[in-house]
């Protein structure tokens, strides 16, 4: 079988390998969201690159109520280099401070999406985000994060750390498959999976909003026709209701 064919039939198998695992966990992350949209609360999502903000959020056939959470440091010094290996760079609590600057209120949902969910910034993110009354869900792989240490000061890792755990399915290390040939493994699953993960849980989002009678603001594309009008309109309702 050449490496298209393998592919498709390995690719197949982790989107049924997810709706077999992850069913429960969608439903109840879409209960979760319902709940909060219903009452004006507002969905952050940060992402570190994996396809999440990119894939979902302000795009046809999107919904308004995900916005994009990011946040940086930005320090201007413009010393000659030097050796800093001595320095503590322990970067603990600086989501806190973003937290404080950003548009979130106590009650919100943030999802966070990190494949291995062992670094600093997110898993300091979901403690940080805990502590300030938000509700925090968990996109990551449990395989790959069960067997790497985190970098948080904590020791813990994201799926430690969340109050509902998305997991993507992908294996460690990522890759799907062995080529011969080739050392590392091929074919990155996560992506696939957290898109499909994601959509599903905006599905039955939406699902469970009309049925509280709500309907959501959705994105129509900007370059189909009336796009701009109808968006505007879908923009107006979004920004009275956060639906």
């Amino acid at each position: 079988m050449n490496l298209l064919d393998r592919y498709h039939e390995r690719i197949n198998q982790q989107i049924k390998t997810v709706e077999e695992t992850q069913y429960d966990n969608i439903v109840a992350v879409g209960n979760a969201i319902a709940e909060c949209v219903a009452k004006g609360g507002a969905v952050h999502v940060f992402d570190t690159g994996h396809i999440i903000d990119s894939e979902l959020i302000e795009r046809g056939g999107g919904v308004y109520y995900l916005k994009k959470f990011k946040y940086n440091l930005d320090v201007f010094n413009d010393v000659r280099p030097r050796d800093r290996s001595g320095v503590d760079k322990d970067m603990t609590g600086l989501a806190a401070y973003a937290l404080k600057q950003s548009e979130a209120l106590p009650g919100d949902i943030i999802i966070i999406g990190s494949v291995s969910g062992k670094n600093q910034n997110v898993v300091d993110l979901a403690i940080e985000a805990k502590k300030f009354g938000l509700t925090v869900v968990a996109m990551t792989s449990l395989e790959y994060s069960k067997q790497v240490e985190s970098k948080h000061s904590s020791g813990k890792r994201l799926f430690e750390c969340a109050d509902y755990v998305l997991d993507n399915c992908a294996p460690a290390a990522e890759g799907m498959m062995k080529v011969e040939g080739i050392d590392a493994p091929f074919a990155a699953a996560s992506g696939i999976s957290a898109a499909l993960i994601m959509w599903s849980v905006v599905a039955h989002s939406v699902d469970a909003l009309l049925a509280k009678g709500i309907t959501p603001s959705i994105y129509k594309s900007y370059n189909f026709a009336d796009g701009w009008e109808y968006n505007a309109i879908q923009k107006a309702n979004y920004e009275k209701t956060g639906q």
